[in-house]
Parts: C-alpha cells; sequence; structure tokens
C-alpha cells in the first residue's frame, strides 16, 4: 500500500512541472499575439483575406522549411479531420479578425474578438470535461468587465466588423478548445497546415477581393506576422493547450486585450482611453484569481 501511494505521489510530482512549463510555453503566444492589431494597421491598405495570405505565406514557407531540415516532413501526414482543424481554424479566425478590424474602429474590434479568452475557458467544462472552479469563473468574470469597460461601439456600418469580431473570437475559442482532441497530432503539423491556410487564402482573394498591391510598409508587417503572431505563436499555443491548463491559459489571455489595446494608441490608431488603467488592473486581478483556482 505504501510503495502504491508513493508511486502515486512520485507520478503526480512529474506530471504537474511539465503541465506547468507547458502552460508556460502557452503563455508565450499570448504576448506574440499583443502584436497583431498593431501590426495589422500597419497594413491597413490590403483587403484582409490577401493580408491573411500573405501572412500565412511567410510562416507555412518557414515552418516546411524548417521540417525540410530535420527531415520531419513525414509528421504532414495526418488525418482529413486534423487538416479541417487546423486549416479551418487558422485560416478562419485570421479573415474574420483583418476584416473586422478594416471595418470598425480598431480598438473596439480588437476588444471584442477578445471574447475568446472567456470563451476557451468555459468551453473547457462542457467540451473536455474540465472542473471549474469558483475562481476560475471569477477571475473571467473580473476580465470580462475589464474588456467591457473599454468597448464603445459606434451605429452604422461599424456593427458588421463587430459581429466579424465575435465571430473570429468564438472561432479561436473552439479552434483552441478542440486541439486538446487532438493532442495525437504532433504541432510540428502546423507548418503543413499554415502552408495549406496561405493556398486557400489566395484562392478566396482572387475570387472575392481586389488585387492590391502592397508596399514596402505592407510587406514588412506581413513578413512580421508571419514570424510572430501568425507563426511562431501558433506552436507555442498548440503545445500549451495540448499539454498545458487550458483554463488558465484561457484567462491569462485576458492580458492580451490591454497589451495589444495599449500598442494600438502608441501606434497612433486608437484613442487613449481613461479607463485603460482601470481595465488593465481588472483583467490583472482576473488572471491572478484565476492561477490560484
Amino acid at each position: 500500500m505504501t510503495g502504491a501511494g508513493g508511486g502515486g505521489a512520485a507520478g503526480a510530482s512529474l506530471r504537474a512541472p511539465s503541465l506547468r512549463g507547458a502552460t508556460l510555453v502557452g503563455a508565450g503566444a499570448i504576448g506574440l499575439w499583443a502584436f497583431l492589431a498593431l501590426l495589422s494597421r500597419e497594413a491597413a491598405g490590403v483587403p484582409p483575406v490577401e493580408l491573411t495570405a500573405m501572412a500565412f505565406t511567410v510562416s507555412g514557407t518557414a515552418g516546411l522549411i524548417w521540417l525540410a531540415v530535420r527531415r520531419r516532413l513525414g509528421v504532414l501526414r495526418q488525418k482529413p479531420l486534423a487538416w479541417m482543424h487546423g486549416v479551418g481554424g487558422l485560416a478562419g479566425y485570421h479573415a474574420l479578425y483583418f476584416a473586422a478590424l478594416s471595418l470598425a474602429p480598431a480598438a473596439v474590434a480588437n476588444l471584442l474578438n477578445y471574447a475568446w479568452p472567456l470563451l476557451i475557458v468555459l468551453f473547457s467544462a462542457p467540451i473536455l470535461g474540465m472542473r471549474l472552479r469558483a475562481r476560475h469563473l471569477a477571475g473571467v468574470a473580473l476580465g470580462a468587465v475589464g474588456c467591457a469597460l473599454l468597448i464603445r461601439p459606434e451605429g452604422g456600418g461599424a456593427w458588421l466588423g463587430y459581429l466579424l469580431a465575435l465571430g473570429a473570437g468564438v472561432t479561436w475559442a473552439l479552434y483552441s478548445v478542440l486541439a486538446r482532441r487532438m493532442a495525437a497530432v504532433p504541432t510540428e503539423a502546423l507548418a503543413g497546415f499554415c502552408a495549406a491556410a496561405a493556398v486557400v487564402c489566395w484562392v478566396l482573394h482572387a475570387l472575392a477581393e481586389p488585387a492590391v498591391v502592397p508596399d514596402s510598409r505592407a510587406l514588412a508587417a506581413a513578413g512580421l506576422m508571419g514570424l510572430g503572431p501568425v507563426g511562431a505563436a501558433f506552436f507555442l499555443w498548440d503545445r500549451g493547450m495540448k499539454r498545458g491548463d487550458p483554463r488558465l491559459l484561457g484567462t491569462l489571455a485576458y492580458a492580451t486585450p490591454d497589451a495589444s489595446t495599449l500598442l494600438l494608441v502608441l501606434g497612433g490608431f486608437a484613442p487613449a482611453s481613461p479607463l485603460l488603467g482601470a481595465a488593465a488592473l481588472l483583467v490583472a486581478a482576473g488572471g491572478l484569481i484565476a492561477a490560484r483556482g
């Protein structure tokens, strides 16, 4: 009996650091995503699907080269469901997000999109069967209030942008939580998903958008997107969602809208808000409470 109990305790002690480490890796993606809205506004003259295609061309090409150098191209042999989840989630989310930023005030659309951390925490219960404690829910509630303080919707055609932003949030939350169901799919396969997403977006762009030749500033912004928030961040996030704690990652992600909005303000793409400080405190408090949960 003692031996069995000791083995269980040892196993738990080994699993806990692994869980924490994977969660920390996933949190690295949150820092990269803080720059996504700023970079998209730097390339504001490029249609949203074309911008999505440009970013995925960079990340997909870099990823495939990385796999080829490591002789790991075999990981691309995945089931159709894995390809549908990966390509649909990545391409769908970013096309919706960039379209929302092009139609609505950048700060508002950006914050509405960040319904996805709230939804990740909530979806973890019915989809993954993970228990939501009172502290998780309290942290989510504080984070939601912090985001809501910054939202000042305008009327008119901007409402389409707001709806697209919310749609982007739902898409990314479902993609992230369902990634847990795809735990057998190697994170390296994301390189192929990014490349396929680029092809899909180029086809959609040719069918539905006017052709725009990007200037050097837009090209630089798209390149940085493909290397960071639309590239390396996916690999970090996939690892965190599959091996870490999705409830904690979903709540910690509430730090991103504040950081992202602050970068928009500093970049001159959104007006400063006197409520920004209060919102940031609420978001930080929500993350701390959820972490203790």
